[in-house]
């Protein structure tokens, strides 16, 4: 089954922890072993899995992002002047694998799944695919 979640954004930039989403789906799946795949289908937003115990880490991938991708670059050519989105989700990625084990996900003690908002704020979505492996 394909789970489809509706997120608002509410910052021009932002990372959103989407963890608890993508386990309730692994749960509704009621597959024990297998992959989870997260799939983001924006192309100025993006998917990534990073540590979600400081809150710092975010705020430092955001800032360092900015930094190698400003917001105005007098080269830029597209005409939306949102450039910098586009690269950051590219560089980003739009999706995620995740182990699925005794139907839980695989992930670090540390670790959490984000949804990462580049050009909001925004109506989006992103889908959760659970595959039995």
């Amino acid at each position: 089954m394909l789970y489809k979640n509706n997120i608002q954004t509410n910052k021009h930039e932002q990372m959103i922890d989407i963890t608890s989403y993508v386990r309730n789906a692994v749960n509704e799946s009621n597959i024990e072993n297998g992959i989870a795949l997260v799939y983001c289908p924006h192309t100025t937003a993006a998917i990534t899995i990073n540590e979600n115990a400081d809150p710092d880490v975010v705020h430092d991938m955001l800032m360092r992002l900015a930094e190698m991708y400003p917001w105005k670059h007098a080269g830029d050519r597209h005409g939306e002047g949102n450039s910098a989105a586009h690269l950051k989700s590219s560089t980003i990625g739009s999706s995620e694998l995740i182990p699925v084990v005794d139907g839980r996900l695989l992930l670090g003690t540390w670790q959490g799944i984000y949804f990462c908002e580049f050009d909001g704020p925004r109506q989006r979505h992103f889908y959760v695919k659970v595959l039995k492996g």
